[in-house]
């Protein structure tokens, strides 16, 4: 069965955001984009909140076109042109968009249906709204954590109205030059 995987930069104190949506606060360098390049680069499959989406595909179908595009600004871009997308939205219509499956209700039926298909991880990019959905439903395997060296005091919490106990494995630990800490769990039992 494939996994989904919440890919999450943060805060020291669990935030995602500041309180407007702000991620001024996430620090990425050559060093993050090359650990994490690899891992993407694994799987088949992206799921989005609508907003993550929308901003996802303003910029990362053409990124690697742009005349000072990055190394990272390529491989991602061609990553993400390839990659099936699977967006979370109750206003998106499916517009027979390219690679893409857009789930407006019957969430848990929906997702655990995707999960019996062949394929690598599914890994879910931000999307705060969309990952509290899922978290609600159990259908999130394991965490990839970006843990940046700041603390916000307020903003858009990754956990929030948490109805139990979520028992988390640790699988590997990263300490990157610029302070950020990646930590990589799966949920107990999955």
């Amino acid at each position: 069965m494939r996994k989904i995987i919440s890919f999450m930069h943060i805060s020291l104190d669990g935030f995602v955001a500041g309180p407007n949506g702000e991620m001024d606060f996430i620090k990425v360098d050559e060093e993050i984009f090359d650990h994490v390049g690899k891992r993407i680069g694994e799987s088949d499959t992206a799921l989005y909140g609508r907003t993550t989406y929308q901003m996802m595909e303003g910029y990362w179908p053409t990124a690697a076109d742009k005349p000072n595009a990055s190394k990272h600004d390529i491989e991602h871009s061609k990553w993400y042109k390839e990659a099936r997308k699977i967006v979370l939205s109750k206003t998106m219509k499916d517009a027979n968009i390219t690679n893409t499956i857009i789930i407006s209700d019957n969430l848990s039926e929906r997702i655990n249906e995707i999960k019996q298909q062949a394929g690598s991880e599914i890994l879910l990019f931000g999307s705060p709204t969309a990952t509290h959905s899922l978290i609600q439903q159990n259908l999130i395997d394991g965490y990839w954590l970006f843990i940046n060296p700041v603390i916000l005091g307020k903003g858009i919490p990754l956990f929030t109205d948490i109805k139990e106990k979520i028992k988390l494995h640790l699988l590997a630990t990263k300490q990157f030059t610029n302070g950020v800490t990646a930590l990589d769990y799966v949920v107990d039992g999955k």
